[in-house]
């Protein structure tokens, strides 16, 4: 045999191998490319931060080379591997209980996801050997929608979430940057959403734009989590329903969702306080019980004032004087 064609069959064997693992971890989908610079991302993210859609995400600004060349972020990295994990729930929340989004209801998913990716990465190097590599969760500068698109996972819909065609997009995505050829999967070449404009007519504050471009200082997501001032504008008022943390709002429009599984995780189960306490007993919380509550919740981010803040502001009253 071959030197080129032992490589290519020990490409295959690395690749079946980590798929496996990842499916033993529980995610949903993996997906696996070629590491290179992202030049078409790296021209819409300088257009989108030079027109202020960060808001005050400076973060956001931080790292721009490293965000689209992986091999500058990870040096020695060869391979992407893109990871999802489902987080659709079973349950709904009472009428009463003001809106957070799904992927709050359980556990924080940086905790949950790394654990796994940690766990994913042990067993590479177990089966493997001395392989490294680094994950990522939403904790890094990271094109994480992009890379899952060039594994073949999905498509970035109008609404900005990437979309798979068997479960929609209710999906957490994790990435592992490693430094190991493999066989890399096609990746996805043709956007489903089709002439669909849901998303964009649903969004009460106007912040999907065309071409698949978000604003992301008039999403309700931003100025519920990420706007750490102290009084949400004006010119939201009367814009944000019952939502007190995050939105779904464009993923529930989305015809593709229809076909969402609940999840299995149950890591990601919903706490009862979640899905039943009434807005004006969230009102009433003191902050001592927010905090041993949710110590390991994504409400946690947004802070007890934070919660404070939203819930006065969907109110439009003074909740605690």
């Amino acid at each position: 045999m071959s030197l080129k064609r032992a490589f290519i069959n020990s490409s295959a064997q690395h690749t079946a191998i980590i798929k496996s693992l990842a499916a033993e971890q529980g995610f949903t989908y993996c997906g696996i490319a070629r590491a290179q610079q992202l030049e078409e991302d790296a021209r819409r993210l300088e257009a989108w931060l030079h027109k202020g859609m960060q808001g005050s995400m400076q973060y956001m600004e931080n790292y721009f080379e490293l965000r689209i060349d992986p091999r500058k972020l990870v040096p020695g990295t060869v391979s992407v591997i893109t990871l999802l994990l489902n987080h659709f729930p079973a349950e709904e929340q009472s009428e009463a209980a003001p809106r957070i989004a799904a992927y709050a209801w359980g556990e924080d998913y940086h905790f949950v996801v790394r654990d796994k990716l940690n766990a994913l990465l042990q067993g590479i190097q177990e089966k493997i050997g001395q392989v490294q590599g680094r994950g990522f969760v939403d904790s890094g500068p990271v094109l994480e929608r992009t890379w899952a698109v060039k594994s073949g996972l999905g498509w970035v819909g109008k609404n900005g979430n990437l979309i798979t065609r068997k479960q929609g997009s209710y999906f957490f995505i994790a990435t592992l940057l490693v430094d190991l050829e493999l066989a890399y999967d096609d990746p996805m070449a043709k956007d489903y959403c089709g002439s669909c404009t849901r998303c964009i007519e649903a969004c009460p504050t106007d912040a999907i734009l065309p071409d698949k471009v978000i604003d992301g200082s008039k999403c309700i997501s931003y100025f519920t989590i990420e706007l750490k001032d102290q009084l949400i504008p004006d010119a939201m008022a009367g814009k944000f329903g019952d939502w007190m943390f995050g939105c779904d709002i464009c993923q529930e429009v989305c015809p593709w969702n229809r076909f969402s599984n609940p999840h299995t995780e149950h890591r990601f189960d919903p706490l009862p306080e979640i899905l039943e306490l009434s807005t004006h007993e969230w009102a009433l919380m003191e902050e001592d019980a927010f905090k041993k509550i949710f110590g390991r919740s994504p409400l946690k981010r947004t802070k007890f004032s934070g919660i404070q803040r939203n819930l006065r502001f969907i109110q439009n009253k003074e909740i605690r004087e």
